[in-house]
């Protein structure tokens, strides 16, 4: 999948969007973690704590679940997944090592998900994108990181304010 260049950056793509046109919230990260790519799945570094987080939202332990099944359910819940950027380079996994970043086609998110609402921004460096979200009619709320780099929060003080997607 990522390709080695003559300056040694990683070239890498993002994963699809996981959507649906009843979708109403969606949770855009800034961009897959190694681990994540490798799984072919979102978050799926064992010390991340966006399934614990998500789940306490929804009220169901997606966590719990097999990833193939957790999709499904959480799309369910009209909520979704993706990220803001769809390739960059980078070497690791820190947003700090991003470079030539490449912006995924948030119209996808308006012809696809029509009755979408509330966008909520995995961190800062997702958040970045809040303004434009907000210019546009959304409910954009920039959330606490679920990455284990982002450890000055306690998972409850992160989960407080994850609870906003609720509303």
């Amino acid at each position: 999948m990522a390709s080695i260049s003559a300056d040694s950056n990683f070239h890498l793509a993002g994963l699809a969007p996981v959507i649906a046109p009843d979708t109403r919230v969606i949770v855009l990260g800034s961009f897959p973690g190694a681990a994540s790519l490798a799984a072919g799945q979102y978050y799926a570094h064992p010390r991340n704590q966006f399934w614990r987080l998500i789940s306490a939202v929804l009220g169901e332990d997606l966590a719990a679940l097999p990833y193939p099944q957790r999709l499904p359910r959480l799309l369910a819940h009209r909520f979704g997944l993706w990220d803001v950027l769809g390739a960059c380079e980078r070497e690791g996994s820190l947003d700090a090592s991003i470079r030539k970043a490449q912006a995924n086609d948030f119209f996808l998110l308006r012809a696809r998900c029509p009755e979408l609402h509330t966008v909520g921004f995995n961190g800062q460096a997702s958040g970045k994108f809040a303004p434009q979200f907000a210019a546009a009619g959304f409910r954009a709320l920039v959330l606490p990181s679920s990455s284990p780099a982002h450890a000055a929060m306690t998972f409850d003080q992160k989960l407080c304010a994850w609870l906003s997607l609720r509303s």
